[in-house]
Order: structure tokens, then C-alpha cells, then sequence
């Protein structure tokens, strides 16, 4: 099936700062291209993101499992926060890792990583969430609307309607993104009703606080395709329902 022209012009974005980062020896990764940037100064940006008041405010925090958001994961869990983490594709009926501060058997900085979630953490599903406080999100790119793009898959804002429908997402969760600076783009970026914005951007220098950020009210059925509805259990099961 031919990419539609909101894909194509999405990938021209990602493949805007690719190339930028790959260009500035911005990544830790030998290729850039086909992923969430592992950039340099994830440390410093994890470090800033820690020293807001809405991070020490935060109970629960629902983190990406990809390189780049690992500083953030370990902070959280250092910090006795309780941490949900995807697993790989929503490919099971529980989808989300629970990384609970007071039953890790583990270090944090191992428990972060996803391999050792997979390995030690109990799957939950949906519904056994605790309310939001804090959602953290890897991008390849965003601008300072906060409109945001990941590598393409869509699982980021497929979790956010999932969680959101079940009522988890509340007017006072803050949604956040750490990445470079020249993930921040000034290049419009395009967007469907799926696609969630952030409220803030931290990089190793600088927060943006981002205006009107877009979130969506649920899942919104018309954009998902049945094959991707089928592919992921927790999504067929409230379609069915």
C-alpha cells in the first residue's frame, strides 16, 4: 500500500534531523536512520528534566523503553517512583511492564534497561494502571508547538489512547520529551487526531514549554488499520468490546 502524503511528509522530517544529527556526531549509535536518536547529553537532559517541580511531584510515570529515555528511567526508579514501561509492539494482552521501586530484586540502572524489564517485571494491563502523573516520550522530531514524530510506528500514541480511554491520562498529566537540540525543529510538522503533542521539550540546555499541546480524546477507531487493531491484543479487546 503507497505511504499517504501526511507519511511522506512526516519521513522527510525524520530524515530532516537524521541526517543533521548524523552530520554532527550528535548520536551514539553507528546509524541514526530507522530509530529514536540515542543522542548525546540524554545524561544532562534526564538531570534537567529531574530538577523540575512537576518530576518531583510525580508518583507514576509511564516511560518509552528505547536508549535515549534511559537516564530518565533510572532517575525515576532512584527516586522511588513507580515506572511503566511498553512491551515491544502491545504484543500481549498486558502490556506494560510495572517497575515498582519497592519490590525490584535488581539495581535501578539494571531494571531501566529493557532487557532486564523483560527479564524481572510483571506484565499488567491496562486497567491496572494507577493514574498518570508524568508520560515520557522519545521523538526523532519536534517543534516548539510540542507537535512531535517518532520513528513511525505509531505504538507511542497508540499507548496514549489506549491509557487515555481507560481514564489514566487525567488534565494534569504532563506529557514530556527529551532530546537534542536539533531534534527541535522550526520545519512544520504534520499531524492526525492520533498523533499526541507534548507539554514541555528538555534538552541538555534548554525547556521549552510548549502551547495547546494536542491530546487526543481515545482511540480513534478510523485510523487504525483491522491488521494493526488484530496485532495488538489490548486494542482488540476493547474493539470487540
Amino acid at each position: 500500500m503507497a505511504a499517504n502524503p501526511l507519511d511522506h511528509a512526516k519521513q522527510a522530517v525524520r530524515t530532516q534531523v537524521w541526517d543533521a544529527l548524523a552530520a554532527a556526531d550528535a548520536v551514539h549509535d553507528a546509524s541514526v536512520h530507522g530509530r529514536i536518536p540515542n543522542f548525546k547529553g540524554a545524561e544532562e537532559a534526564a538531570a534537567r528534566l529531574a530538577g523540575l517541580p512537576a518530576w518531583g511531584r510525580a508518583d507514576f510515570v509511564k516511560a518509552v523503553p528505547d536508549k535515549a529515555q534511559f537516564p530518565v528511567r533510572v532517575r525515576a526508579l532512584e527516586q522511588r517512583k513507580t515506572v511503566y514501561m511498553a512491551v515491544p509492539k502491545l504484543a500481549t494482552l498486558e502490556p506494560f511492564y510495572l517497575l515498582d521501586p519497592a519490590t525490584l530484586t535488581v539495581p535501578p540502572a539494571e531494571a531501566a534497561t529493557s532487557r532486564t524489564a523483560a527479564a524481572i517485571a510483571p506484565t499488567v494491563e491496562v486497567d491496572a494502571l494507577r493514574p498518570l502523573d508524568l508520560i515520557v516520550l522519545g521523538s526523532v522530531a519536534v517543534n516548539r508547538d510540542g507537535a512531535r514524530i517518532g520513528k513511525g510506528a505509531g505504538y507511542s500514541d497508540i499507548e496514549f489512547a489506549l491509557l487515555t480511554e481507560a481514564g489514566l491520562v487525567t488534565p494534569t498529566t504532563l506529557v514530556v520529551t527529551t532530546v537534542h537540540a536539533l531534534q527541535v525543529t522550526k520545519t512544520p510538522i504534520p499531524t492526525s487526531e492520533h498523533d499526541v503533542s507534548v507539554d514541555l521539550i528538555v534538552t541538555p540546555d534548554q525547556t521549552f514549554v510548549c502551547p495547546n499541546p494536542h491530546r487526543p480524546s481515545g482511540i480513534h477507531w478510523p485510523d487504525l488499520t483491522a491488521e494493526k487493531i488484530a496485532a495488538i491484543p489490548a486494542l482488540a479487546a476493547r474493539h470487540i468490546a
